[in-house]
């Protein structure tokens, strides 16, 4: 058995385990990874953020997954926030090491090369709408508050928030989020752009699931290319993201799925895509 055929096996029969997290993964390779802490409606602490890092950052190496769902657990909560308890004791130090672990984690989601869909439910709040605001695309149910609420507490977000809601949704709305730390619905969550999708709470799963396969059933080389330009190009001006773009479109015609996906047009069939 070759070390290729080995790893496979071995990859066949992983068993996610992370203490406060629920992953599990589907026949259609679609990765549900839940923040599973009940008793605090789901808030990060330290451990949580480890966690999920890891998680992430496995799931994006496992062959078997094609996407990813982020969600939390049970109804009330995607997210509620960072926990507050953990922080009251902090020093600036310790504030300051918290709030870069946060954003590491969260820049991991935003650089994982499979599509990762935020779930929302319940309160996404602090941390927990930073969390959303790093995944690639959100969907919402009607029953979700979304909101920084920071500056309530005499504080700022902490997890990127200041940086990617403006990316988002522009300042101006940035500003009226950040500075009034009002909760905000669903409906006016994607009036201003920071969620894709609004759906009614008992079609949240299979419209997130959908979108989710409907992604990964385009060529896995190009999602990846896509998302990569997408976020490099944000940190640079126009001109220099458009080369971007052009370096990764002249990429893509090295790849079998370009070939495959060009041919499977002009024979006017379904392609079939080999992530090569």
């Amino acid at each position: 058995m070759s070390t290729a055929e080995e790893l496979d096996d071995v990859m066949e029969e992983v068993e996610y385990t992370w203490p406060d997290l629920e992953v599990d993964v589907d026949e259609d390779g679609i990765a549900r990874l839940a923040v599973s802490r009940p008793d605090a409606l789901n808030a990060l602490n330290a451990e949580v953020v480890g966690q999920i890092r890891e998680a992430i950052e496995e799931l994006a190496m496992d062959d078997a997954v094609s996407a990813i769902v982020l969600t939390g657990s049970g109804d009330k909560a995607f997210v509620a926030g960072a926990d507050i308890a953990e922080m009251a004791d902090y020093d600036p130090l310790d504030a300051r090491a918290f709030s870069h672990f946060g954003q590491d984690m969260l820049s991991a989601i935003e650089a994982c090369p499979k599509v990762v869909i935020a779930m929302i439910q319940g309160y996404a709040l602090g941390g927990g709408l930073e969390l959303a605001l790093a995944c690639h695309l959100r969907v919402a149910s009607t029953t979700a508050k979304l909101g920084l609420p920071e500056v309530g507490l005499g504080l700022i977000p902490g997890f990127g928030g200041t940086q990617r809601l403006s990316r988002i949704a522009g300042p101006a709305v940035a500003r009226e989020w950040i500075l009034t730390g009002e909760q905000f619905s669903a409906e006016e969550a994607w009036r201003v752009g920071v969620v894709n999708r609004v759906v009614e709470p008992d079609a949240l799963w299979s419209e997130t699931r959908g979108l989710a396969i409907k992604v990964a059933s385009r060529g896995p080389v190009a999602v990846q290319a896509a998302l990569e330009t997408i976020r490099r190009g944000l940190e640079v001006g126009q001109s220099e993201g458009e080369s971007l773009e052009a370096d990764a479109f002249g990429m893509m015609f090295s790849t079998r799925d370009m070939k495959e996906g060009v041919q499977a047009f002009l024979e006017k069939r379904k392609p079939e895509f080999e992530g090569r």
